[in-house]
């Protein structure tokens, strides 16, 4: 276990490196950080001071290397838009997406894997087939139609929900959360279910698939013939298995929930991440786009070990094979 988290672990650095490098390139190829600094009107001598000062004008080893350790600091310098630290921007925001991707993902997961349970066991019923239909217009709809649609029936011609905001927020430290107060609630209904409903589908899809593999398996057969209640063998034996692979992807969805959320807290004016870096985007903000692009990589990878690292404690398959050195 020990040698497998050390692998995992020095992966995890090299993309990270990598990520990091990337970001960098930003800073080097996508317009002139002095130029909107200072503005057009800048004489040649300010440019250079101006540089020197923000150590442009060393090689670029050096400056990569500088932005390697003010980055695993959470340092990315100033906004050009704003004018503020992009680590106070990104802390501000940060608590909104994770909120928003929490919800959704247990809104996918608590509605998902029983819709996928079911349309395994009850092959051929109408409710089957209605939960099949239903996933593929989830699939295949884009998310901001989805957005639209939901904020037009239940925000416009309903009035149940309000359509743009986070609510009324409770300050914790420096974190905040809609999730203390009933407006906060009200608010975050919609954003919720148009971010899961992709997700929704996809892990009906996937517990669906594996329910009714797991179900063929000669174990499944050996449990029924010793006579066990149908219960016991789908949920004592088929479910558990089924999840292993569930709990896998279910971890990289999470990862895809919080740095996909761009599209939906765009349609719902969501004060989030994804928000800030679409006005990032165009305003041409470097700073603010580096250090976004860095935090998602930061999260897929520590998702990633995670589902790693459980995956290896839950399947004991995968010991056996190291331990018989295959």
């Amino acid at each position: 276990m020990f040698a497998f988290i050390l692998r995992r672990l020095a992966q995890a650095v090299v993309v990270m490196i990598s990520v990091a490098l990337i970001a960098f390139m930003l800073f080097q190829y996508v317009g002139d950080p002095v130029v909107f600094l200072l503005g057009q009107d800048a004489t040649p001598q300010q440019i250079r001071e101006l540089r020197t000062d923000l150590g442009l004008d060393q090689p670029f080893f050096v400056q990569f290397w500088h932005f390697l350790v003010n980055a695993a600091q959470g340092e990315f310098g100033l906004s050009l838009r704003q004018g503020a630290k992009v680590s106070r921007l990104i802390a501000e925001r940060f608590p909104a997406t994770l909120e928003l991707s929490l919800v959704a993902a247990v809104m996918a997961l608590v509605v998902g894997i029983p819709m996928g349970v079911y349309a395994a066991l009850k092959r051929g019923t109408l409710i089957s087939q209605l939960f099949m239909t239903v996933s593929l217009l989830g699939v295949s709809l884009p998310t901001f139609l989805i957005g639209i649609l939901l904020i037009l029936v239940f925000a416009v011609n309903l009035g149940w929900f309000p359509s743009f905001g986070r609510g009324e927020v409770t300050q914790i430290g420096w974190w905040t959360t809609g999730l203390l107060n009933a407006t906060g609630w009200h608010h975050i209904v919609l954003p919720a279910v148009t971010l899961a409903i992709f997700q929704l589908t996809l892990i009906m899809r996937l517990v669906r698939a594996e329910m009714l593999e797991v179900l063929r398996t000669d174990y499944i057969k050996f449990a029924r013939a010793r006579g066990l209640t149908n219960r016991a063998v789908h949920f004592g034996h088929a479910l558990k298995n089924t999840l292993v692979p569930v709990m896998t992807i279910t971890g990289l969805q999470l990862g895809g929930l919080i740095a996909f959320a761009i599209i939906t807290e765009t349609v719902f004016q969501w004060p989030g991440m994804g928000l800030l870096f679409i006005q990032a985007v165009t305003f041409a903000d470097i700073p603010v786009m580096a250090a976004y692009l860095c935090l998602i990589a930061l999260i897929f990878v520590v998702i990633n070990l995670v589902v790693d690292l459980l995956y290896f404690a839950v399947d004991p398959r995968l010991r056996v094979e190291k331990a018989g050195g295959h």
